[in-house]
Formats: C-alpha cells, structure tokens, sequence
C-alpha cells in the first residue's frame, strides 16, 4: 500500500496565521483611552443587550464541494440576533435556501429551512420547533461570532487588558486575546467607530482560523450607533453579506438554557452488526468499527476532537490491545473531518478521496496556538493513504472495500465503505434515512440518485444501509426513498 506523508513545509496560510497571531500579541499602549472614546462614541456603555435583523448572502463554513474550494453559497433570507452581553447569550433565527445545487451543509435541496441556534456562556443549542439539540461543537463559533460583533469587541476588549497602536491612515488597531477562543484586532476609526474586527479562532481541522469581519453604513438608534452592512470571510472565502433592515438596542432577551440542552456529554451507543463490527451511535454524527486480524479500522471520526475521542475510547473496549490503525474519511466537510486530528493524535493513518489528501496536509501543518487539539498536544504527523477509485484492506479476518462516489452533487471526492462478507454498505450524506413509515419526497433526492447509480456501477450486492447518519436501514429503504426499483 503507497502511503502518502504529509509535506514537511507549511503553507503560506499558515505563516500568515503566525504572523497574525504574532501581531495581536505585540505589545502596545494601553487602549483604555481608544476603547472608551469608542464606545461614547458607538452608545457601548449602557447598552446591555441588542437585537438586529436583516437578509442577504451566506455562504456554508466548511462545505465546500471541491476540497480547498470556495464555500457554497446560500441566501440568507432573514436573520435576526438576539445578544445579552451581561451574560454572554445569543439566539440567531436564520431563514435560508441553497442558491447552488453543489456541496453540503444539510439543506434541503429546494425550499427554505428555518435554524434556530443558541449560546449562553459554554453550552450550545440548536432548536427545531420544540425540540432541542445539545451543539457541544457550536460553541467556539458562536462564542467568536458574539464577541466579534461591532459593540461585542469593545466590550471583550476592555475585559481582557487589550493594547493599542495607532496606524498611518489615523485609525487605532486595538489587539486582545480571549484565551482559549480567538485573538482579535479590531480597527477604530477617527470616529470611534469599529469599522473591522481581524481574528483567528480554533477550528477542528483548519486549526487557526482567521476571520475577517467588515463593518459599514452606520447609523444611529437612539444614542446606539450599529452598521447597516456587516462582510465576513472565514478561512480565506465569504461566508456573510448581510444588508441589515432593524436594530433594536437594550431589546427584550430570554436566553435562559432550557433543561434538554444542559448534557453536553458525549454519547455513544454501540450497535453489533456483525462479527467484529460495530455501529458507534448516540449522537448527529456516526462511526463504524471493523476488526481486523490485528488492528482496527474506524471509519468516520466526526465534529470535533471530543466526539471522535468519546468513540475512540468505546471502540478499545470491543477489542482490546487491538490498535486503529486506519480511520477512513468519507468526505472533506468539517462535520465529518473534525475529529481526524484526534485519530491521528492515537497513531491512525488516514484513509481518504485522494482530492482531499493535499488540503488536508494544508491543513494539518497550520498552527494550533489558540486552542491546542490533541493532535497539537501529541505532537503526531498526519499520513496518508489516498484512495481514486477503490482501495482494498484484506487480511485473514476479512476484506473491506473503499469504493469512491462519482457524480455527486455533495461532493467531489467522495468515499463510500463496503464490507463484502456482511453485504453492508457505509456511507454519509449520499442517504439519511427518513423516520419510519415517511412518505417518500415527491421529488428524488439527487444525492439518493446518485447513490444507487454508484451501487449499480459497482455491482455491489448491498443488504443494509449504515449510514453515517441515522439508523441503520435496509438497502431497500434507499431505493423506496428515491422512487425507485432495484435492478435485481
């Protein structure tokens, strides 16, 4: 088998984070002066909480549907934010469609999906109608997203010793840093106006993120001065164009935590499938564990390195001194490649779409300063093992097949895992299955489609259906799905 290692040398994104990180920790003034002149400036002081609506373009962090590509883009038809500083709550409701059939970032392929998202100091939520979902993943993001708000950085800024240098146009770049989370810059202008918020934020598997957050049009409400246009990029693409339509300072928020949302542990909940393999469940996101005669492969380490830890963890007890030599990635987009840099912290080479080798060897070598993972902690260097268009693992126990899934609309380099002896077949986002008894969609998903045209190609002999989300599923539950009859 050619393994692939990763390149000795960093990429210029990442010396660019290091000089950034660099920056926002030189020394300077003290920006107490800078700071409270900006906010008599922006109407800071008094204001305890807010909330702002508008619509725009958006685009999916981590989603993209060729690697090292730009983010897809959605229209935000409506956002509102809801913000209580005093302690450090956010509620964003977000009306949006995909505005481009290609990559992820689990919409609807037609039609508009309403998000309710949640943060109140470290605990992280997402609400649909009545129904609430711990986000332990969510709350870096959102907790950056709060504090990078225009009124959200002066007030961070002020409680964390932040320092001061007055550049050649006159505006005062103002540096801070809230351990553990981001580093900032923001710039003030002559005004005191915060016109651009500079930060870098832990990302699972970019690890120091820089984002870039524009401020424009301001105007006033009330003593309360907040921009009419906010731009943010993220990790070098847009990820917000937003046209803002309502502010309302010192609004009415309830942000309390509902009780459902307070567990934010882990769970994994083992299902046998078979001899030697498991279905590692209990969360949004699922793993798979094969046996091997010596070792063990984990297919999927998803979200963030405490999921994939919380998993790994399980899978050493279904067969002991057995080490995971090899995790095998289905796809590029963060939900399910945030936890790679914990399997490799625990020795396992990757097994992915060979499109995705070279980002992810980008990836790995940027810096992880803000929030150390236990890649960072452990010190390990990511390899390689590419996968075109099938792999095979063979050994006396048993084979597994790695089959790339061409033409989908999801994304380009795309794998799907077959297991010959058990006739499964272990694949995500190609096909979630519906509740029971659910109608099927009166238009055929095309990521289904695509899925059977695959199986077909292949001529895979397919029993069930593991999916990487959901349960596990006859595979004519995927054909009844899409409208369709099996071939055989």
């Amino acid at each position: 088998m050619n393994l692939v290692r990763r390149a000795p040398i960093r990429s210029l994104f990442a010396a660019s984070i290091a000089v950034f990180l660099v920056a926002c920790a030189s020394t300077g003034e003290d920006a107490t002066p800078t700071l409270s002149r900006s906010a008599q400036a922006m109407g800071s002081s008094g204001l305890k909480t807010l909330r702002y609506a508008g619509n725009g373009t958006g685009f999916t962090f981590g989603q993209a549907y060729t690697p090292g590509g730009v983010w897809p883009k959605i229209t935000v038809h409506s956002m509102t934010r809801t913000i209580d500083y005093d302690s450090g709550a956010m509620r964003d409701e977000i009306v949006l469609s995909r505005a481009e059939p290609l990559g992820g970032g689990g919409y609807p392929m037609s039609g508009e999906q309403r998000n309710d998202q949640f943060i109140n100091g470290e605990i992280a939520w997402n609400q649909t109608g009545t129904t609430i979902a711990p986000g332990p993943r969510f709350v870096t993001d959102r907790i950056h997203q709060l504090w990078i708000t225009p009124h959200g950085a002066l007030k961070a800024a002020q409680r964390n010793r932040a320092t001061a240098r007055r550049n050649a146009d006159g505006a005062t770049a103002v540096s801070f840093s809230q351990p553990g989370r981001f580093s900032a810059t923001l710039l003030v202008g002559a005004d005191g106006l915060v016109t651009q918020v500079d930060s870098v934020f832990a990302d699972p598997v970019l690890g120091d993120t820089k984002a870039v957050t524009m401020y424009s049009d301001y105007r006033d409400f009330g003593g309360v001065k907040f921009p009419m246009r906010v731009r943010q990029t993220m990790g070098g693409y847009p990820v917000l164009d937003l046209a803002v339509t309502e502010v309302q300072p010192n609004a009415t928020a309830a942000l309390d935590v509902p009780e459902a949302a307070r567990n934010q542990a882990e769970r994994v909940v083992v299902e046998r499938l078979g001899a030697g393999v498991w279905f590692l469940a209990g969360g949004s996101h699922n793993s798979v564990a094969i046996e091997m005669a010596d070792h063990l492969v984990l297919v999927e380490a998803p979200l963030t390195d405490a999921r994939t830890l919380a998993v790994i963890e399980q899978v050493k007890t279904l067969a002991p001194g057995k080490p995971i030599r090899y995790v095998v990635n289905s796809h590029g987009h963060f939900d399910h490649s945030g936890g790679i840099r914990a399997a490799v912290a625990e020795g396992a080479m990757v097994v992915t779409g060979a499109a995705n080798v070279p980002y992810f060897e980008r990836a790995f070598v940027t810096p992880n300063a803000v929030r150390p993972d236990r890649m960072a902690q452990a010190g390990k260097a990511a390899r390689f093992v590419p996968v075109t268009d099938k792999l095979a693992m063979t050994d006396a126990m048993r084979a597994i097949e790695m089959h790339a899934i061409t033409g989908s609309p999801h994304a380009e380099s795309f794998l799907m895992v077959y297991l010959p002896q058990e006739r499964i077949l272990i694949e995500a986002d190609a096909f979630t299955p519906a509740a029971p008894n659910a109608a099927p969609p009166a238009t055929p998903n095309p990521n289904h489609l695509s899925l059977i045209a695959n199986i077909e190609r292949l001529g895979l002999p397919v029993d069930r259906i593991v999916p990487l989300h959901g349960r596990v599923v006859p595979v004519a539950d995927l054909y009844t799905t899409a409208g369709k009859t099996p071939s055989r």
